[in-house]
């Protein structure tokens, strides 16, 4: 991990965890580990103000591109759950994928156990969509 531990923006950390409480942690058993890995993920997380936050952290509204392996590579974004739109590679925070790309950084190798098992993901880039200032937070 290129930061040594998760990076999140302030604001972002506060909707993220009340997002998370307001969830309940679905029905799905998958995603509840996915859940509460990312959240022992969080309590070691660095939390930065918006203007120290570096340009490479998978954040709300970002635009990342990731491979596993060389099965696949894809091109999404992640959204909060309102704004989710399969058809156009928009995922809410709110599922596997989401919550296991948030905080890490581009060239980051990240292990997660997703419905489909282990897969280990590389993020190629990060691209930050400008309006992260603006959350819009709600389900």
């Amino acid at each position: 991990m290129k930061y040594g531990n998760l990076i999140l923006e302030k604001k972002e950390y506060v909707e993220i965890k009340r997002l998370l409480n307001l969830s309940g942690f679905m029905e799905d058993v998958d995603t509840k580990k996915s859940f509460f890995k990312f959240i022992e993920e969080l309590k070691t997380a660095h939390i930065l103000d918006e203007e120290d936050m570096p340009e490479d952290i998978v954040r709300l509204n970002s635009v990342v591109t990731v491979a596993s392996g060389k099965d696949w590579e894809k091109t999404i974004q992640i959204v909060t759950p309102v704004e989710k739109d399969l058809n156009a590679n928009k995922i809410s925070i709110l599922t596997p994928m989401g919550v296991a790309l948030f905080g890490y950084s581009k060239d980051d190798n990240v292990l997660w156990d997703f419905p489909t098992g282990l897969k280990e993901l590389k993020i190629l880039y990060v691209t930050q969509n400008k309006t992260n200032s603006n959350l819009n937070m709600t389900l």
